[in-house]
């Protein structure tokens, strides 16, 4: 009868041990997208700069403009993860257009407040990038623990579902943007 006392106290606290590393991997992965927020929050407040400045110098860009704003408002809306990430995968698409359009005005290229948005952007994207890959770490260690074997048993009994990573998840993200100049 000891025995099975010590056993059974034995597989209750590697439960609780299993059920405890979920919780952790989970408010990791929630930390790291909280990560990923803040850094589009602070994209979303210069794209309003930005787009002001070219449309001074790039007026009869106007589709590229309202594209960038529309790309922004749709990823500023969107909820879930998934919906999220395609959402603002579109917005650096429509961004990278954005830059593209501007290297064929040479006064813009050469004005001081365009150059310093450029730059912002610039860190700022590289901020994104370095926080996605640390979510997506953090989102493979998750959903390796729960798909691992007698883990995945307890995963599934306590509704724990894997995060998606974020990626590139459509062809149209992957191309390059093409660019036309004037109308």
């Amino acid at each position: 009868m000891i025995y099975l006392g010590i056993i059974l106290g034995v597989v209750v606290l590697w439960l609780i041990a299993v059920y405890n590393s979920f919780v952790k991997k989970k408010m990791r992965v929630k930390e790291a997208w909280a990560d990923i927020e803040v850094q589009l929050k602070r994209r979303y407040n210069l794209i309003p700069n930005l787009v002001e400045t070219v449309k001074g110098y790039a007026a009869h860009e106007k589709e590229t403009l309202t594209k960038v704003i529309e790309a922004r408002t749709k990823a500023m809306s969107a909820s879930g993860g998934k919906e999220k990430i395609a959402a603002e995968n579109y917005l650096s698409q429509t961004l990278k257009t954005l830059f593209a359009v501007a290297e064929n005005y040479p006064q813009l290229k050469a004005n001081q407040n365009f150059l310093e948005l450029q730059k912002e952007l610039i860190d700022t994207e590289d901020k994104i990038q370095a926080a996605r890959r640390f979510y997506n770490a953090n989102v493979r260690d998750y959903n390796i623990a729960l798909k691992v074997f007698p883990k995945n048993i307890i995963a599934a009994v306590f509704h724990f579902t894997p995060e998606p990573l974020f990626e590139i998840t459509t062809e149209e993200e992957r191309k390059t943007p093409k660019v036309s100049f004037g109308s």
